[in-house]
């Protein structure tokens, strides 16, 4: 038996003339999305730094998710990369860069302090 793909399974229904949102259908974002949204997502306050190097999710959204799952990934490989050039483990290098980001966040964008997100005065 064949699968059935969305875009096949769409035009099958506007054959029948029955009609389906392909909106509905959450799209994987690509990790160059990611980065365009970014600051955006920050400046509206759905994802803010964390301690562990991380991104956080503030405002709980499937974009804020995808943005945050995207970016992390790729802050694990370079984390990972790091550690191994340096010869130190993984767990120093997320909590550098954890405080580093936090440093540099921006006035009004959250931040993880203390296990509560608060807006960065």
């Amino acid at each position: 038996m064949k699968k059935l793909t969305i875009s096949a399974f769409v035009a099958l229904l506007s054959i029948s003339g029955m009609t389906v949102s392909t909106a509905s259908y959450a799209q994987e974002m690509t990790l160059q999305e990611a980065m365009e949204q970014l600051s955006a997502a920050k400046d509206k306050g759905w994802v803010g730094e964390q301690p562990n190097g991380y991104l956080g999710v503030v405002t709980s959204s499937l974009q804020a998710k995808q943005i945050a799952e995207q970016i992390n990934e790729a802050r694990r490989q370079e984390y990972a990369r790091i550690a191994e050039e340096n010869d130190i483990a993984v767990a120093d290098v997320e909590l550098l860069a954890g405080k580093r980001a936090i440093e540099r966040t921006q006035s009004g964008h959250y931040v993880k302090v203390d296990g509560q997100w608060k807006k960065k005065p």
